[in-house]
């Protein structure tokens, strides 16, 4: 199990489901599964995950919030599209790859502490931090 997988479970989703999802993100049947979920996900914990205005929804934008925040230049890729899952690339290409592109994606700038996740659709674009 990725260790960017494990804390975003950990840090992100809510306490009563946290568990679970350690749980399936640690077999590659119960990984695709919580792939699936990242298009309509309900899950995240309210009180780390920042709805992003629609104003401030840009590539350009997204990543500017996320440096400021602190992320690296290299991220780590969670995702349902299979040409970026899994894969650790530039953060600005990462944030270009996944804006608007109608896959549920995470990625992870900061083990558990900071990450970008982008639902299917343009009214699900967070920041998470804690």
């Amino acid at each position: 199990m990725n260790v960017h997988e494990e804390m975003f479970a950990r840090a992100f989703i809510i306490p009563e489901k946290r568990d679970r999802y350690v749980s399936l993100i640690g077999s590659v049947k119960g990984r695709k599964k919580i792939l699936a979920g990242f298009h309509h996900i309900h899950d995240l914990d309210g009180r780390y995950a920042k709805l992003i205005p629609s104003n401030q929804q840009s590539a350009e934008s997204i990543f500017r919030m996320l440096k400021q925040k602190g992320a690296p230049e290299i991220c780590y890729v969670m995702s349902d599209d299979s040409d970026i899952d899994q894969k650790e690339m530039p953060l600005r290409e990462a944030i270009s790859k996944v804006e608007g592109s109608n896959f549920g994606t995470l990625v992870s700038c900061i083990a558990g502490k900071l990450a970008y996740f982008e639902t299917e659709d343009m009214s699900g674009r967070y920041i998470l931090e804690r």
